[in-house]
Parts: structure tokens; C-alpha cells; sequence
């Protein structure tokens, strides 16, 4: 059976973190594309310490109002239409505005005296070149929407805050600091500032400002370059794992799976796991990929390499290092504690994100 169990304790501990880290911030802590894969529903308890939630569409705004949450939820796209810009009023939605269209809407449309969709995060694009005014746009919005009422949020993304030392953080850092300043001193005293995600959160603890977006960083995944989960204190909150559904021996020279890639060096003890890329293991993995295989009768814990090519629904690996009496339905740990998902998207040669919102919905998922 293949299995992805969420553990909503780790999500829990995982944000204490960040709150530990940022004890001066508030905390909206990132849910979009389905809570990283986690589920929504399963995560958004788990959260109950966090000041907000940040989503990317409209749809999973209403979805995380549908289920219960009543504290901020910020939109971090904004809204896509005017009508999208009405339905955040109706449901007390805070959101981004980042170009002039959204400017408008909010101009045109102003939000009764004590609605949350009166907070605007007012995107700067300091670098990242995505969505954002430039320097002399975003003062005059901020100047506009002031002038209209609203509580004003400056807001940026890092585009390198996983690597420390990237020369472009620094130039971030301050541009955002000196619009910061600029803003507080020209418009209001009152205007705050969100500059960091998970990896800022991390690298750049004094600039923390008034509210820290983490997202990865929740779920238990390390958000930078030099340091590992297990060195920042993070605990998996996924466990992704399936069963040996066969046991064989390949003899020497015989070769495994499509492209007969890999070739067996000497007589090699396999077994076949009910999982492939259908169900979301990435089929590019290299040579060095491993699961860890839990002896159903023994609980013993071995570390077995990924061998031959990735199919859409089995993978071989290796049990050379396992007893022959290995039980056939066996719980094979995909990503988990060990391996952890960082380590398994470094051996397909992309990043933990990607692994974890594209899960696809055959596994059948469980609560911790």
C-alpha cells in the first residue's frame, strides 16, 4: 500500500521554530498548493499558533475559510479580477497588491471600517522581478491607499536568501529598508514591513520587521544551502512510504526495469516496491537515491539503494544488506525521517517544493 501519513506535532513543532527564532514577528505561515502537499484540512490545527495564513488563489482562500480558520488570511498574489477583489471583501481576505490594476480595484472598492481586506501588502519588487512596483510606484500606491484608509503592509521577496553570501540580499535588504523608512516617515509611523521567508527567517534574523511569511520551513524541509533540517531542528512532517510487494535475485550481469540501466555486478538480492513516479517519486533519480526498509517482522531498519530506471508504479531496489528472511510486505520509507525529502530531491536534481505539491492523489494519506 502506498502511504503518505502527515504529521501535524511536527508542523506544530516546526512553526515553534520560527516563532523561537522570530520572537518579535508575526507569523503568517504558508499554505498554498494544498498546504506543500501536506492537505490543508490536515495542516491549518496545527497552526493555530500562527497570526495568518498565507494562500495563493482566491480558491484556497475560501477553502481554508470553509474549514474554520477566522484569523488573517493573506491573499499573496492578490486578487486576479475585480470581482475576485469583491469576494475577498465579502470574506475578510487581506491581499496583495502588486501592479496597478489591483490598485485600482481597491481604490474603487473600499472595504468597510474594520474589514481585514483594509490590510494591504503592498508588493516591492527589490529584485526578485516578478510581481511588485518599482521604488517611485510603490510610494505613490502607498501614499493613495493610505489616503483611502487602509492599513499598509510593505512587502518583497527574497530571491536568494537560501545562499547567506548572495550579493543581491544585501542590495535587497536595503532597498526595502530605505522604502521602509521613506514610507514610516513621509506617509505614517504605522506602516509595517514583511521581508523574510523561510530562508530569510534563517539567515537574516535581524531583519525580521513585523511579519515573517515561513513556508518550507513548516513542513520540515531545510530552506537553505548550508544548513540541514536535522541542524536547523526541524522535524518531517511527511512520512511517504509503500510496501515490497517481491523478492528476487538477479543474477550476475543481468540488467533492471526500462533502458536496462542497471546491471547486476554479481548474483543481487532485489525487491519490487508498489511506488513509482504515477504516485509522485521522482523518476530521475540517481544512482545514490536510497529508501530505508522497516523489516515487518523485526523492525529492523535497513538502507537500500534505488536500482534500474523509475516505472510509474514499482521500484526495485537493492536488499543485499537485509536478511534473506526479510518479510514481503516490508514498509519501504521513501522520504520520511530517513531519507529525508531533501535528500531525495537533491538525487533528482530538484528541490523539496517540487517533490512534496506534486504528489499525486493514489497514496492514501493518514494522520499521525
Amino acid at each position: 500500500m502506498r502511504t503518505i501519513t502527515i504529521k501535524p506535532k511536527a508542523i506544530t513543532h516546526n512553526l515553534n521554530q520560527v516563532k523561537q527564532r522570530a520572537p518579535q514577528s508575526k507569523v503568517l505561515a504558508m499554505v498554498k498548493s494544498n498546504a506543500y502537499g501536506h492537505g490543508v484540512a490536515a495542516v491549518l490545527p496545527a497552526l493555530q499558533q500562527a497570526d495568518g495564513i498565507g494562500v495563493a488563489t482566491l480558491t484556497e482562500a475560501l477553502e481554508a475559510r470553509k474549514l474554520g480558520w477566522n484569523k488573517t488570511i493573506g491573499l499573496v498574489e492578490g486578487a486576479f479580477t475585480a470581482d475576485e477583489w469583491q469576494q475577498a471583501i465579502d470574506h475578510e481576505i487581506s491581499c496583495v497588491i502588486h501592479h496597478g490594476p489591483q490598485l485600482e480595484w481597491a481604490l474603487q472598492n473600499i472595504p468597510p471600517t474594520g474589514s481585514a481586506t483594509r490590510v494591504a501588502w503592498l508588493k516591492y519588487n527589490t529584485g526578485m522581478n516578478r510581481l511588485g512596483f518599482n521604488a517611485e510606484g510603490v510610494l505613490s500606491a502607498a501614499q493613495r491607499l493610505h489616503e483611502a484608509g487602509y492599513q499598509l503592509i510593505l512587502a518583497t521577496h527574497f530571491a536568494n536568501a537560501d545562499d547567506h553570501d548572495h550579493p543581491l540580499n544585501a542590495m535587497q535588504i536595503q532597498r526595502f529598508s530605505d522604502v521602509l523608512s521613506t514610507l514610516q516617515s513621509t506617509i505614517s509611523p504605522d506602516i509595517k514591513g514583511s521581508l523574510c521567508n523561510s530562508a530569510g527567517i534563517v539567515n537574516f534574523p535581524e531583519h525580521h520587521y513585523d511579519w515573517v511569511r515561513p513556508g518550507i520551513i513548516l513542513y520540515g524541509s531545510s530552506p537553505v544551502t548550508d544548513q540541514s533540517a536535522q541542524e536547523l531542528n526541524l522535524q518531517a512532517a511527511m512520512d511517504f512510504s509503500a510496501q515490497i510487494i517481491a523478492l528476487q535475485t538477479v543474477s550476475a550481469n543481468d540488467a533492471i526495469g526500462y533502458g536496462s540501466r542497471w546491471q547486476a555486478k554479481q548474483d543481487t538480492r532485489t525487491a519490487l516496491v508498489s511506488v513509482g513516479y504515477g504516485d509522485g517519486y521522482p523518476r530521475v533519480v540517481t544512482g545514490d537515491a536510497y529508501v530505508t526498509v522497516i523489516d515487518a517482522d523485526s523492525t529492523q531498519h535497513y538502507r537500500c539503494p534505488v536500482i534500474g530506471r523509475v516505472a510509474m508504479d514499482m521500484i526495485v531496489i537493492d536488499i543485499s544488506n537485509a536478511p534473506e528472511s526479510l518479510a514481503l510486505d516490508s514498509k519501504v520509507v521513501l522520504w520520511g525521517d530517513a531519507p529525508r525529502v531533501d535528500e531525495v530531491a537533491g538525487h533528482a536534481g530538484t528541490i523539496s517544493y517540487e517533490l512534496l505539491c506534486r504528489l499525486s492523489i493514489r497514496p492514501n494519506r493518514v494522520l499521525a
